[in-house]
């Protein structure tokens, strides 16, 4: 399947705001958006910067919340059909979706330190579902649902030191993980407020429904 190879600061910059996308990067004074870079491009500080029209400011947090997740425009666009087709209001209904997916479930367990690490781990069968192996990323995982990494797959750098406890996880409220058995669940779906996402997602559901 086709994925984004380029570097991943470039989407970041584009978008003026962190996405989290490089793991400890993203954290340290070397992130570019610390440091306030421009936009990217040759002559971007020399781009004169145009008021975005409404259609722009939409396609603007489509794009944003599309790379914070690490989707492709398909399969984006493909999870925001299933949000409009259930019960509830659209927005909520898509963001609950993103949040569901296995590889962004396994990156909330704080294992991994980025979605594309975690969907490395999903694609290379290292992770369980209710003891059944599962290699598709946008796997939708349900409350209670319990998600471990296989027992073979312990020994991976990174995921050994937490196992042994010289790694500490963290996670949100609404997600259950026990580090030294790598096993966790989904407590309750989150609300908007606690996923706290640098996106306004009723502008992507206007976009979609222009």
């Amino acid at each position: 399947m086709a994925r984004y190879t380029g570097a991943v600061c470039k989407l970041c910059r584009r978008e003026t705001v962190k996405l989290f996308l490089k793991g400890d990067r993203c954290y340290s004074d070397k992130c570019p958006i610390e440091k306030g870079a421009s936009l990217p491009g040759k002559n971007a500080k020399k781009t004169r910067i145009r008021k975005l029209s409404t259609y722009g400011v939409r396609l603007r947090e489509k794009q944003k919340l599309r790379k914070y997740y690490g989707l492709l425009e398909k399969q984006f666009k493909n999870l925001f059909e299933k949000a409009e087709k259930k019960k509830g209001v659209t927005g909520e209904n898509f963001l609950e979706l993103l949040e569901r997916r296995l590889d962004n479930i396994v990156y909330r367990f704080g294992i991994t330190k980025s979605r594309a690490h975690a969907r490395q781990l999903v694609l290379h069968s290292h992770i369980l579902v209710n003891g059944k192996k599962v290699n598709i990323p946008s796997y939708q995982v349900d409350i209670n649902d319990v998600i471990e990494i296989k027992e073979k797959s312990g020994n991976i750098e990174n995921i050994k030191e937490i196992k042994e406890g010289k790694i500490e996880v963290s996670f949100p409220s609404w997600l259950e993980f026990d580090s030294e058995k790598l096993k966790g669940k989904i407590i309750k779906f989150p609300s908007k407020e606690e996923l706290n996402l640098p996106v306004e997602e009723k502008l992507v559901v206007e976009y979609y429904s222009r």
